[in-house]
């Protein structure tokens, strides 16, 4: 295994100005990103430091049914003393869901660590489950490699109803068949037994979308002691009562100071990311598992889809009393983390990145201070078989990104294409329609009207000259399959649906070809959070 460290164009404005020094985007954030402003933050922190024995406790017991390690153990028990965090999160994917949950992961685990380091105290690792999160269509699917098509295998149950993930009962049936259906796609290897054997066990003993995840996750990373909670935890969900009531309180301001913000954003060049409003609750009201966006309307807080309608003092009650009833969105979940953890701070994408440039005021309204936004790595695997066919066509990674590989491709396609005989047709059928020029003059001359059957019938010879040159095309390219094929190979392993890979596909497809330990392995590497693209060399 090799690590490679690679300068790419960055398409997103915001990330690539938040790596730059002296960018407008700065103004929208609490701290740049260096060894300075973690010292600050840690600082910051320690003067307003809280109990954190009850919250500590919360994780615990969210966490006893996966199976503690000792190192998670640790954790928690520095976590109780007062120990900081690095905190990044992720929806309850299939599988994971895509490669970069993973490396959120990472992202996370690799930044505690070296900042446990730089800062001579403990920070621990916590991944924050969004099984809040309703929009079950973002996380029911995957992508696989089959031939050389990149094909969407989906979970095959559908619900009307936007329950989230945490409260969506998985139809254990459905999902096997999934499992396998992926698996036969990935192709048979010494793994795949064992591979189905464990994600199977793992199905049975899981109930929701969110015990799926978090098995699978904890599997992955226990041995590195990382933390996990769901944000739709019950308990999680009590401890949270009081900031649910302060959002409330605020929850004019805070929708005004994100739409202010925002606009700043949009005027300085960088969109609008949320699309905010001044009439935004920016919570979710829950009834059976389902979430209602609210909004304020007349001095209520309201969904007229779901007939829901509820007072200030109402909503105040539930919050106090039902607070399970109660779920954040993009504007409040940054500050629920807030008032609930430690944060050092957080790991997040290109997207979250962009969301949270509009909050920086929010944090104020409820005398709370923005974290440091910690951009997540970007990894890039390269299988044995991409390294070497890399090295046959003089192409790297970013050559396949740019589109070089599909470019050599189409220009092989060109230079094989058998051209006499498509000269030859051309002829033919040059000397065809000259002679249904000469019978349309004849049947002129004669008065015959015949016209309609002769340009059908004319059509018809066309179509079958098309059909012969399709044909011949198709059988040179059969002749040529191979060649092709390794072209699409590159394409589909290093760029996959016109994105990175980690966007696409998920882990299980490279722990099929290289051994559950890839994780394990990949954590060996030295990373470090910066303004670049690691291509792991297998």
């Amino acid at each position: 295994m090799k690590l490679e460290s690679i300068q790419v164009p960055i398409k997103n404005r915001v990330l690539a100005d938040y790596w730059s020094p002296n960018a407008a985007i700065h103004e929208f954030f609490e701290y740049e990103y260096n060894d300075r402003s973690f010292e600050k933050r840690v600082k910051y922190l320690e003067q307003h430091a809280k109990d954190q024995k009850e919250l500590t406790a919360i994780i615990r017991q969210f966490m006893e049914p996966l199976g503690i390690s000792k190192k998670a153990n640790e954790h928690l028990q520095q976590l109780e003393q007062g120990a900081v965090v690095v905190v990044g999160g992720q929806q309850a994917g299939i599988l994971t869901g895509p490669l970069y949950s993973v490396h959120k992961a990472i992202s996370v685990i690799t930044l505690a660590k070296e900042q446990s380091v730089k800062l001579q105290r403990p920070v621990v690792p916590i991944f924050w489950i969004a099984g809040e999160d309703h929009d079950l269509e973002e996380i029911n699917h995957t992508f696989t490699v089959h031939g050389v098509d990149v094909k969407k295998r989906a979970y095959g149950e559908r619900s009307r109803r936007k329950t989230m993930a945490s409260a969506t009962t998985i139809n254990k049936e459905s999902m096997a068949q999934l499992i396998h259906t992926i698996a036969k796609d990935m192709g048979e290897t010494e793994f795949t037994e064992m591979l189905i054997k464990q994600l199977v066990d793992t199905l049975n003993k899981s109930e929701t979308f969110t015990d799926f995840f978090a098995q699978l996750i904890n599997q992955l990373f226990k041995d590195e002691g990382l933390l996990l909670i769901d944000a739709a935890d019950f308990e999680f969900r009590q401890y949270e009562s009081s900031n649910f009531a302060r959002i409330i309180h605020h929850n004019e301001e805070i929708a005004r100071v994100v739409t202010e913000k925002e606009e700043q954003l949009e005027h300085a060049g960088y969109g609008s990311p949320i699309v905010a409003t001044k009439e935004a609750a920016n919570l979710f009201f829950v009834e059976d598992g389902e979430r209602h966006l609210l909004e304020r309307k007349n001095q209520q807080f309201v969904n007229l889809a779901a007939n829901i309608k509820l007072s200030h003092e109402e909503l105040l009650g539930i919050a106090n009393k039902n607070p399970e009833q109660l779920s954040n969105n993009v504007v409040t979940r940054p500050l629920m983390q807030e008032m609930t953890l430690p944060v050092l701070a957080f790991v997040g994408g290109p997207g979250e990145l962009a969301y949270w440039a509009t909050l920086k005021d929010a944090f104020s309204v409820l005398g709370l201070q923005m974290p440091i936004f910690a951009p997540r790595l970007h990894i890039t695997i390269a299988t044995r078989q991409v390294e070497q066919l890399l090295r046959e066509y003089h192409l790297n990674v970013a050559d396949v990104w740019n589109g070089k590989a599909l470019e050599l491709k189409e220009q092989f396609i060109t230079e094989v294409q058998d051209t006499e005989a498509t000269r030859q047709i051309q002829i033919m059928q040059q000397m065809l329609l000259e002679k249904y020029d000469e019978l349309q003059c004849y049947f002129g001359e004669q008065q015959l009207s015949l016209d309609k059957i002769l340009v059908k019938n004319k059509e018809n010879h066309l179509k079958q000259f098309e059909y012969l040159q399709q044909k011949i095309e198709q059988t040179v390219l059969n002749k040529h399959e191979t060649t092709i094929r390794k072209f699409m190979t590159l394409q589909n392993e290093l760029y996959p649906n016109e994105g990175f890979q980690e966007r696409t596909y998920n882990p299980y497809q490279y722990f099929n070809e290289f051994g559950p330990m890839l994780v394990t392995e990949m954590l060996k590497q030295n990373y470090s959070i910066g303004n670049h693209h690691y291509i792991l060399y297998m």
